[in-house]
């Protein structure tokens, strides 16, 4: 197995453990949202520490529900991945055209 192939296989295995391991062990058993976001859990922790505290601004846009929050969330990170997609292609295929006009007898 090539080198290259081994080293991809073995980051999958790690996202994979990564997004495994915390189910498996139970995390976040017995709370009420056990992988709530780190806004849902600033909010009681602040008000804990100081009762009188006034949020200094308010959301531009408040979805309705939840699911429409994980949508609009889950369209932002599509989004930008195919920003990244497209920007790492863009320079990947820009090196290969480079690498094709100077030949192989350059260097």
């Amino acid at each position: 197995m090539k080198r290259g192939t081994m080293i991809n296989l073995l980051l999958v295995l790690a996202v994979a453990a990564l997004a495994v391991i915390p189910l498996a062990i139970g995390a976040g058993d017995g709370k009420e949202e056990p992988f709530a976001g780190a806004d849902a859990q600033a909010e009681p922790a602040i008000l804990e520490h100081d009762p009188d505290y006034e949020p200094w601004f308010s959301p531009l846009y408040e979805p309705p529900s939840g699911e429409i929050e994980s949508g609009l969330f889950a369209l932002q990170a599509g989004i930008g991945m195919g920003v990244l997609g497209y920007c790492l292609g863009a320079v990947r295929t820009r090196r290969k055209l480079a690498r094709a006009e100077s030949g192989p007898d350059a260097g």
